[in-house]
């Protein structure tokens, strides 16, 4: 084996190895449920205490026909001036960005 063909292979193998690798890395990189759900709840409590919190671990597709991703979905409660305010929330299973939050 000539020295040239030695040295194609084995950069041709480094390739490869780079390229699945990225592949790799690329695969389910959402950020975890539980820790979204707890910037939410930080973001939440700068206005107050809160009372309760939910989010679902599963994520879904979500869609606002302009983009299309995979959401969590969660909730959180709490007590202002008396009353019990209830919030839902959807955020992006790849960044942990809210994307859409609505009063309950």
């Amino acid at each position: 084996m000539k020295l040239k063909e030695f040295l194609v292979g084995v950069l041709t193998g480094v390739a490869a190895g780079i390229v699945v690798n990225e592949a790799i890395h690329r695969i389910d990189k959402n950020v975890a449920a539980d820790s979204v759900l707890s910037n939410v709840k930080d973001a939440f409590k700068k206005e107050g205490p809160i009372d309760g919190s939910w989010i679902v671990m599963k994520t879904e597709p979500f869609s606002n026909d302009v983009i299309t991703m995979d959401v969590y979905r969660g909730g959180i409660s709490r007590i202002k001036n008396g009353e019990v305010e209830q919030f839902e929330f959807a955020a992006d299973a790849a960044t942990g960005t809210v994307v859409e939050l609505s009063k309950a």
